[in-house]
């Protein structure tokens, strides 16, 4: 794979159930949440496409409130695929997606559950797949770092928020610089 910068056009981020009931028992939540708000606040600097997914509502609970309250409006299909592109109401809403858009950014829970088969299906999809590596994690450290490995190992970029952020805004001094710089002490 010959390396590109990200571009936003082409770029969509996926946030991967981070769910209250399973967030509870997710290693280093607190670190998970707050680099999924960092996303989400790039991706709305920059209007980057977002889609959100749950499983299975109604045992596993909403999305965490510091999440919700940054997705307020946005479709959140609940699926019960592990691979959310499986899933037609993901699917729906990756189809509905601008055609420019060839990356999708993962981030969420678990790593070597969910964010890994979706990982999988985008790639099967023809998707270029980036997940954010401070912002995925598992009930244990050992299979989050046994899923980022099996990711890296598939092809896929995995890279910190900080690293994709200051990627996707290129440059200091612009708007979108500006508009992340409180977020990014």
């Amino acid at each position: 794979m010959k390396p590109a910068f990200l571009r936003r056009e082409q770029c969509c981020l996926l946030v991967i159930d981070p769910q209250e009931k399973l967030m509870a028992h997710i290693c280093e939540a607190e670190r998970v949440v707050r680099n999924i708000a960092l996303m989400i606040r790039l991706a709305r600097t920059l209007e980057v496409p977002i889609l959100v997914s749950t499983q299975y509502r109604k045992g596993i609970g909403p999305l965490v409130p510091a999440i919700s309250e940054l997705l307020a409006g946005l479709p959140c299909p609940d699926k019960v695929c592990f691979n959310g592109l499986a899933d037609p109401g993901v699917q729906h809403e990756v189809q509905s997606l601008p055609e420019a858009v060839d990356t999708l950014l993962l981030c969420g829970v678990e790593t070597h559950i969910c964010v890994y088969q979706t990982a999988i299906g985008a790639l099967q999809a023809g998707f270029n797949v980036r997940v954010v590596a401070d912002a995925v994690s598992s009930r244990s450290p050992m299979n989050d770092a046994l899923g980022q490995q099996l990711l890296r190992e598939m092809g896929v970029v995995v890279a910190p928020a900080e690293m994709l952020i200051y990627e996707l805004l290129q440059r200091a001094g612009t708007d979108a610089f500006k508009a992340m710089l409180p977020y990014l002490k």
